[in-house]
């Protein structure tokens, strides 16, 4: 019998995938055929194929990208059994967790306790836990909602951990009450699921009561501090809402909420400014080793999931290798079939899963347990800090020891977190950062509305490894994005960051020349970062069908070439390709339709945008220096509360949705065009064939949700002024078709 102290806490799998390679590979042939065709024909065509050409090239790059991306798919298997034969309970590790909110009307309070209450009651000693909650709209609501959830706490962890109950977020527990009584039907457990279940109602009702009125709650005593200060001019408060003072490790977490300090004229750095005040307060107080970090409506799924996490991160290999552990986003409440092309699953399994066999998963934000030392700047095989700790992490002698100690893997903190109560407000304060490297060089990266891969990035150009971790059940569950402005915000937020990174001093490019990040790696961020820049080709190869059949051009091969088939054999393979993704990731077609549906709208549509807003800031003509960090909306459910409606694509009066519609009308003019027959003569008598008629319609079946909003009414409809706007662009584009004579004039 093997010793279960030689056994491995984790294993790693590969898989080989070689049907996909070798379609991947067809494609690529393909892709790489219709560009030497292009270059062929150059003379005898016009400014079209040029542009045809980019647009083929720009795709042929990605699509290289994603084969490397791909190449490599590993998969990890955790065994917390043999962590808990190896380490005693009180050996293990303290864990500070973090909870991030800014706006208590876009993340309503009730979502922020579920996921906190979901915490508390993790299957980890609660001596060895202490749970910070991050208030960036410093809102009385929140700390009131956090003051109620704290003692239902107290019923609700002791039920959780009696019964092993598997969800341990109460709204979702007891969403479904024909399913909790499964496996446990005495009368015992009835009674307390009952009495449980009425103090959670209570509070919510406590919490809803409080949303819906002016002044919720008479601002005295614990609320004093919240009276007479705005959102963004207020100092640093923390409050102790719950502190386990007997360190029992079957009772509650230490509970701490903190709201630093904001100033209207000092740089508050958003997310990433909030992670670093967390960083240092929790530093102070326990200076735990690990830190897992969640967003407001990220609940625990799985209550084992810090168990599984330390299979990943405990263990001298480890200890050099793996800087954080992700574990991989996914949703509660899904919509069926994914109709906003927002839950990633594919995107997951194949990409995510391919670039954790390369230097491991990018860092996504939410769902992660990072090393302290490593956040603090430590290289793998760096054994101390050599620089000045005061100049680099600010002038607060307490917080310099305790960074000093986690460097060197001392673990000792206050008995009270009381006593470094006054050293937390003064590493909260907005002017702490000045002069030190927090930001730059230390805590969460500062410079992009995407701190998290940004921060990532800086983890991985040092050497360090990122590990996956996918247990069974998932780890979290949060809620994704419903209906059009939502799903675009937050597609807009990702892609304006991302380039944000691309366009700056921490280009990946540089990391790869002048330090450890690998050139597969680099690839994948590439991959990513350019993102928002996929909308230009996306945009001007949308527009080419459109201008061959107005004009009687074309811009692919004709039927009397051998080469018209490679353009269909390349859309059929494609689609089939991706397809099987889907169905072998047990999705549905049409999940599958409705991601490549968003494929098309998102680049024309919210990537287009993130384009835009980085070229107006670094042209500084949008008036301020600091992208806007646009907070998504948070909903507590989305599967029932719309019924019938619900997936149903929804607009506003935003921006954003003019391109996408001005392309759907574009479309629609050149069918008219070449229905009614209205075409000039074809120069040569090569005009436009049935491929741009095919091309044109397909991408009017993908823009289905606009040509329906055309007609709809309310948030279903899109507004009247988006539509007169695109039909201004649609009337320009067509007179520049029916004017132009350049795109005929061959080269």
């Amino acid at each position: 019998m093997a010793n279960p102290n030689s056994l491995p806490l984790h294993e790693r799998f590969e898989h080989k995938n070689t049907l996909h390679k070798v379609m991947e590979f067809i494609i690529l042939f393909l892709l790489l055929s219709l560009l030497v065709y292009r270059l062929l024909s150059f003379n005898n065509n016009g400014f079209t194929w040029l542009i045809a050409f980019l647009c083929e090239l720009s795709f042929t790059f990605n699509w290289i990208i994603t084969i490397s991306n791909k190449w490599n798919i590993v998969e990890y298997k955790t065994y917390p059994d043999r962590l808990l034969q190896r380490v005693a309970e009180h050996e293990l590790p303290p864990v500070d967790m973090f909870v991030t909110t800014a706006d208590p009307e876009l993340e309503p309070p009730i979502i922020t306790i579920n996921t906190v209450l979901s915490l508390l009651a993790l299957d980890y000693p609660a001596d060895k836990l202490a749970c910070y909650v991050s208030d960036d709209g410093c809102s009385p609501l929140t700390f009131y909602s956090l003051v109620e959830a704290s003692k239902f706490a107290k019923l609700w962890v002791p039920f959780c951990k009696k019964y092993d109950v598997q969800v341990r977020a109460p709204f979702r527990y007891f969403s479904n009450n024909n399913t909790m009584f499964t496996g446990n039907k005495s009368n015992e457990f009835k009674r307390e699921w009952k009495t449980l279940k009425d103090e959670y109602e209570q509070l919510s009702r406590k919490v809803e009561y409080a949303v819906g009125k002016s002044i919720p709650f008479d601002l005295s005593g614990d609320f004093a501090v919240f009276s007479d200060i705005e959102g963004n001019n207020h100092p640093t408060i923390i409050k102790v809402v719950w502190e386990n003072k007997v360190g029992a490790s079957n009772g509650l977490p230490h509970l701490v909420y903190i709201s630093r300090e904001k100033r209207p004229k000092h740089p508050h750095h958003s997310k990433a400014g909030a992670m670093n005040v967390l960083t240092r307060v929790s530093g102070l107080m326990r200076n735990a080793p690990f830190m897992l970090n969640v967003d407001c409506d990220m609940l625990v799924n799985n209550p084992n999931m810090m168990f599984h996490a330390m299979c990943m991160l405990l263990g001298s290999k480890n200890e050099t290798e793996n800087a954080f552990v992700q574990f991989p986003q996914t949703f509660y409440d899904g919509l069926k079939d994914d109709p906003f092309g927002n839950q990633m699953t594919v995107l997951w399994k194949y990409a995510g899963r391919g670039i954790s066999g390369i230097q491991g998963p990018f860092y996504l934000g939410t769902g992660c347990v990072h090393r302290r030392k490593v956040i603090y700047g430590l290289s793998p095989n760096d054994v101390k800090m050599t620089n000045d700790l005061l100049k680099t992490f600010g002038n607060s002698k307490e917080f310099t020891k305790s960074v000093d100690d986690a460097l060197q893997g001392k673990t000792e903190y206050p008995d009270m977190l009381s006593k470094s109560m006054e050293a937390a407000h003064q590493v909260g304060d907005c002017g702490y950062e000045y002069g030190t490297n927090w930001g730059k060089k230390v805590g969460w990266m500062y410079g992009s509305t995407t701190e998290d891969i940004l921060t990532g990035l800086s983890i991985h150009k040092r050497g360090w490894r990122s590990i996956i971790c996918s247990p069974d059940p998932p780890a979290f569950q949060g809620c994704a994005p419903t209906g059009g402005p939502a799903s675009m915000t937050q597609q807009k937020r990702w892609a304006t960051g991302l380039l944000e990174i691309l366009l700056s001093k921490n280009c990946p490019v540089f990391h790869t020349i002048f330090a450890n990040l690998k050139f597969r790696m680099f690839l994948a961020y590439f991959w990513v970062f350019s993102w928002a820049l996929r909308s230009v080709p996306e945009l001007c190869y949308a527009a080419l069908p459109a201008y061959s059949i107005i004009t009687n051009t074309h811009f692919l091969p004709k039927g009397q070439e051998p080469t018209y088939y490679i353009p269909i054999a390349l859309f059929v393979l494609y689609h089939v390709y991706t397809l099987s993704e889907y169905l072998q990731t047990g999705l549905s077609i049409r999940a599958w339709w409705n991601n490549q549906r968003m494929g098309r709208i998102t680049p024309m549509s919210a990537w287009l945008f993130g384009v835009i807003g980085v070229i107006l800031k670094l042209c500084k003509l949008s008036g301020r220096s600091e992208t806007v960090f646009e907070v998504t909306r948070k909903d507590q459910s989305t599967s029932t509360d719309e019924g019938t409606e619900a997936g149903t694509f929804t607009f506003d009066k935003s921006p954003i949705f003019v391109p996408p519609t001005t392309i759907l009308l574009v479309q629609l003019t050149a069918l008219a065009t070449a229905l009614f027959g209205l075409q000039p003569p074809a120069h040569d008598g090569l005009g436009s064939g049935p491929l741009e008629v095919v091309c044109s319609v397909w991408l009017v079946l993908c823009l289905w949700p606009f040509l329906k909003g055309l007609f709809g009414a309310g948030k279903y409809g899109i507004p009247l002024s988006t539509i007169l706007k695109s039909a201004g662009f649609t009337l320009l584009f067509y007179t520049l078709c029916t004017n132009m004579w350049l795109p005929s004039h061959p080269f």
